[in-house]
């Protein structure tokens, strides 16, 4: 389909693909940000939140620009500064929680949830499951399920290259973080060991599903109104694992309080070789739209601050990623 074209977004690194853009803040002002936070609490670390939201709104062009599209799309008007600066007030809120979550796990938070029923039957089946985020609120309240099911294990799979600075922070916050991450950046036959051995264990294999990178198969399906370009790779592994997926979003909702939310997205997915892509875009279409139903009821927690609508390369990789697995059974 053609993709409408959107004047907010014109200007220096209008196309650039997210994985160019540079790490937000840098190692100095993650570091301060983790300082403050410990040492002098998180009521007192909330307030330099305010002058970090003006320094990006008025520093990052490209961040400010994606943001106001984004509102555009959603509310059929691009956002003003307020909203704007609400949004990145949020992800800056989100980031600064980080460093309590896994410094002190989830004490002084109010978090709820919803369907964690679904999980609990797919977990208690033992085949492991794949809980499928986004760059959506906060993936790291998923920790509270540590302390309700001690006995499954949670996989992580990111990529550590794209944000050195904040993953060396986590990991020195949470030393035992680095064993529960698959790390992309390894590439090739080690991911798909590490894939196929969590799997088995009966884990909860995490990933976010909204970003592609360079050459991977992408998918546009409808979100807020127009095509966006969405990575196959997340289905193609449950297909190829064979396991349940669960749409997991940690919604921010102001202060100290977040909604952890699971639904039911596959009881298996199935890719048959004929009609192999329709099929890839109908799991992604309803994936997309549990995401856009969300981001309605609570705006402020998109943190993709790049176009998003943007073309992308198109290669299919399935191919790849059957052979390397079909191997690692073998093996």
């Amino acid at each position: 389909m053609n993709r409408p074209e959107s004047d907010n977004l014109a200007g220096e690194h209008a196309n650039e693909h997210w994985l160019n853009r540079p790490e937000a803040g840098g190692w100095f002002a993650i570091w301060l940000i983790r300082f403050i936070g410990l040492h002098f609490g998180r009521t007192f670390a909330r307030l330099i939140l305010y002058p970090i939201t003006l320094y990006f709104y008025f520093r990052r062009g490209p961040e400010r620009r994606a943001a106001r599209d984004y509102f555009r799309r959603l509310n059929g008007k691009p956002g003003s500064p307020l909203l704007v600066m609400r949004l990145i007030h949020a992800f800056a809120s989100t980031i600064l929680d980080r460093v309590f979550l896994l410094a002190r796990g989830i004490d002084g938070f109010r978090v709820t949830t919803q369907g964690l029923d679904v999980l609990d039957r797919h977990l208690d089946a033992g085949r492991g499951v794949l809980l499928l985020g986004a760059h959506v609120g906060s993936f790291e309240v998923l920790r509270v399920l540590a302390t309700r099911r001690p006995d499954c294990k949670v996989k992580l799979v990111m990529d550590k290259s794209k944000t050195p600075a904040l993953t060396a922070l986590l990991e020195s916050l949470a030393p035992g973080l680095a064993d529960t991450v698959i790390d992309t950046a390894r590439g090739g036959m080690d991911i798909v060991l590490a894939l196929s051995e969590a799997a088995g264990e009966g884990a909860m294999i995490t990933l976010l599903g909204d970003r592609g990178r360079p050459h991977e198969l992408m998918r546009d399906v409808p979100f807020l109104g127009a095509d966006a370009p969405f990575p196959a790779a997340p289905w193609q592994i449950a297909a190829l694992l064979k396991v349940p997926v669960v749409l997991c979003l940690g919604m921010y909702r102001g202060g100290n309080r977040y909604d952890l939310v699971f639904e039911s997205l596959a009881e298996q997915v199935d890719l048959p070789r004929t009609g192999r892509h329709a099929a890839l875009d109908a799991y992604i279409a309803r994936y997309a739209a549990r995401l856009e139903h969300h981001l309605r009821a609570a705006p402020c927690n998109w943190f993709n601050f790049y176009d998003f609508w943007q073309p992308q390369t198109n290669l299919d990789t399935q191919p790849v990623l059957h052979g390397n697995l079909q191997q690692a059974r073998a093996s």
